[in-house]
């Protein structure tokens, strides 16, 4: 973390071009705009491939550093599901749900996941040494938070001076960071999910409204795992739709600098 320059340091693999298929931007407004937070579902299913279609493209979604600490647990046993319903209170849009999925962060598998990248790179031809040495080096410092976040402390001394003098990443320093930063990486796995299924015909219904305690038991998580969102999945029912969405006016929120 001596140098400043380290993202910018990180260069791209020069032997790989992606190419851009043609987009129908209309047709993304349409996901956009159709999607709603669907409280009741009908008895329709949904077929599998559309799931399995949906779950693959939640794992597209951006993720920091490509760590990819998120996990996805769709229930498919019908006693798991009645207790992840109990959980959520029984609440409609789990009760009528014809899937039930739960999103769950996972910062304590960052070490793991960070291994497993260094090994995808050096079975790669050439690998871009700048990318292995911020895999090798500085994620193991920027997340590493250490016994009784002894590391994470330091680190924040170490932050706060050296921020007197120079622009510098100040986060995470803390396993708290390490959860807020994990969450927001599901976060976007879940929004990928959820337009996806609009996209492909059927609606969904995120929760919040949850017991996190029994559905970590339910689900037999660890401590340090953590709840992002309960997604029911369907075909929706007219009177799934509660009323028509409102919104407050942009200049609330987005602001011109």
């Amino acid at each position: 973390m001596s140098k400043i320059t380290i993202l910018s340091d990180i260069k791209s693999d020069k032997s790989f071009e992606e190419k851009l298929p043609n987009i129908n931007h209309k047709e993304f407004d349409k996901v956009i705009q159709s999607r709603r937070s669907i409280r009741v579902f009908t008895k329709d299913k949904i077929p599998h491939d559309i799931i399995k279609k949906s779950l693959n493209n939640s794992l597209k979604a951006p993720t920091s550093s490509n760590l990819q600490t998120w996990e996805i647990y769709w229930a498919k046993s019908n006693i798991i599901k009645d207790r992840i319903v109990n959980a959520c209170l029984s609440q409609p849009a789990a009760k009528t749900a014809k899937e039930l999925f739960v999103f769950v962060s996972r910062p304590d598998n960052w070490k793991r996941n960070n291994q497993m990248m260094i090994d995808h790179l050096k079975n790669k031809e050439n690998p871009p040494s700048s990318v292995l040495r911020y895999y090798q080096k500085i994620t193991k410092i920027a997340y590493n938070q250490g016994f009784f976040n002894i590391f994470g402390f330091l680190k924040k001394i170490y932050v706060t001076v050296y921020g007197l003098f120079k622009v510098i990443p100040r986060e995470p320093t803390s396993f708290n960071d390490m959860k807020v930063w994990s969450q927001k990486t599901t976060a976007l796995a879940c929004q990928n999910f959820m337009l996806s299924m609009r996209a492909y015909g059927f609606d969904t219904c995120p929760m919040e409204g949850f017991d996190s305690y029994r559905l970590k038991k339910i689900l037999k998580l660890p401590k340090k795992a953590q709840i992002c969102m309960v997604i029911g999945a369907g075909k929706r029912d007219p009177s799934g739709v509660y009323g028509k969405q409102f919104r407050f006016d942009n200049s609330l929120f987005i602001k011109e600098v």
